[in-house]
């Protein structure tokens, strides 16, 4: 390591920025670059998380493990990246089925993306059933005593799954 990254009276949120990264950015990209094999994805999600850490300068300016703070920050852009990639494949899937008279457009694709991205952020942490139980009522309109029958629970257990998923939204959706 060249610099300390320590706080000191005269080092500034930009100088410690600036040797994080001359420090460790080639680090990251070739850290990187070996979950994605891909140089070019790979130097685009270690500028990304260099943008995220601007936004945290205080904490960033006294880190005693910058690879592992970098790394944690990275792997969740890398998940973020291919839990969007997963759903983009899905729709694009899902489109492919559909007759051309009834395709979106363009923009109302973006739009559709962006809200499913939306929508699986907020349901991210949310455990197996109650996830599955909130989609099947909300995307496919069953009731729960569909629901139960479907995934084998009593009805009272799928009450509990969508409260508690309602709830999880709630709250997700408020700590943005």
């Amino acid at each position: 390591m060249r610099a300390q990254l320590v706080s000191t009276p005269g080092n500034t949120a930009n100088d410690a920025v600036h040797v994080l990264y001359a420090d460790h950015h080639q680090w990251l990209v070739g850290w990187l670059r070996r979950r994605l094999g891909c140089t070019h994805g790979a130097a685009d999600l270690a500028q990304d998380t260099f943008v995220r850490i601007l936004g945290r300068m205080p904490e960033a300016r006294s880190l005693r493990e910058p690879r592992a703070y970098l790394s944690t920050i990275a792997q969740g852009l890398l998940v973020d990246m291919v839990r969007r990639q997963r759903l983009e494949a899905a729709y694009v899937e899902a489109l492919a089925q559909q007759p051309e008279a009834v395709t979106p457009s363009p923009e109302m694709r973006l739009m559709l993306l962006e809200t499913l991205a939306q929508i699986d952020r907020l349901l991210d942490g949310l455990a197996d059933r109650a996830r599955t139980a909130f989609l099947m009522s909300r995307l496919d309109g069953l009731d729960y005593r569909d629901i139960a029958s479907q995934l084998g629970v009593s009805v009272s257990a799928v009450e509990k799954y969508m409260a508690t998923a309602i709830r999880h939204c709630y709250l997700a959706s408020h700590a943005a």
